[in-house]
């Protein structure tokens, strides 16, 4: 019996699924909503099921969408694979690659090496995103994602990429006007001062101190590189890694303090790469992080 499902319509089905809406996975697919509506109700037609119960509120997957799901997600992948091991008879990796990771790290790591990654893989194109709280592979399309700390998730295949540590940074005219000394010399005087810390990760406001102190924030940020911006601005002290403020602590422009303070090994340090096992960009993917890793200055 000949396959009765188009690849188009099963990715559109993939993406509803994976965005939770039509108008979100119109988006992803740069296309129409109706468009993708009449994608997935031509699916069901030739199926002769119900993958998904509209409501005005939400999307649900019916039975027959929950044992569907699995297979056409694993088609694709196979077909995909296929397409990319057939190129790779022809020529070197090409094709889209997606990557995200914190905005910190893409400013101070990976913007630098883009230029000299597409001189290396001219077929490759890349598109960069920037989230600093931690996003869902399918959901946003992304083949890779670049992780700092400790992962949860069994689903995704993890490489190491490499550590950085941890640094209590402030500014010299921070210092000027709060000077330490005042304190006393560790770190148990921390919240004598102005702290700033993440708004919306509070795991990254709970600093690995040999001292169990309990620390008071008066000014917070969402991300990590507004963080740093407003460390050298002299409007605090900040615990930030060193991927991100080492060429500033070379340069002056932050000092690091009570560094005999930190623990070291610890779980904020780990700089990993994640991406989906199965995964059908892989040619994409090891020649990206092959050609990042060495170059990282973490």
């Amino acid at each position: 019996m000949p396959v009765s499902s188009k690849t188009e319509d099963l990715e559109a089905f993939l993406t509803v699924v994976d965005a939770g809406s039509f108008s979100s996975a119109a988006n992803l697919l740069n296309q129409q909503v109706a468009k993708v509506s009449r994608a997935v109700t031509r699916l069901e037609d030739g199926l002769d099921v119900t993958l998904l119960n509209r409501t005005t509120r939400r999307l649900e997957l019916t039975e027959e969408g929950e044992l569907f799901l699995k297979y056409a997600r694993d088609g694709l992948n196979i077909l995909e694979k296929g397409e990319e091991a057939l190129r790779l008879l022809q020529r070197a990796p090409s094709g889209k690659l997606r990557v995200d990771a914190a905005s910190p790290f893409v400013f101070h790591q990976l913007a630098p090496l883009v230029g000299e990654f597409q001189e290396a893989f001219p077929d490759i194109t890349l598109d960069i995103t920037s989230h600093d709280s931690i996003i869902d592979l399918l959901e946003h399309k992304t083949d890779i994602a670049i992780r700092i700390g400790d992962l949860s998730d069994s689903n995704l295949h993890a490489r190491r990429l490499g550590k950085s540590k941890l640094h209590i940074v402030a500014s010299p005219q921070y210092l000027e006007k709060h000077p330490l000394h005042e304190d006393g010399g560790d770190a148990s005087s921390l919240n004598n001062h102005r702290l700033i810390g993440f708004s919306d990760s509070p795991n990254l406001n709970k600093w690995p101190l040999k001292q169990d102190i309990n620390l008071q924030y008066k000014l917070h940020a969402s991300s990590g590189e507004t963080i740093r911006q407003l460390c050298i601005a002299g409007q605090g002290i900040a615990l930030l890694s060193n991927f991100m403020v080492h060429r500033d602590i070379s340069a002056g422009r932050l000092v690091e303090l009570f560094r005999d303070d930190i623990i070291s090994p610890n779980r904020r340090e780990s700089v990993q790469a994640v991406y989906y096992k199965n995964s059908a960009v892989s040619s994409r993917i090891s020649a990206f992080l092959d050609f990042i890793q060495p170059r990282l200055t973490l």
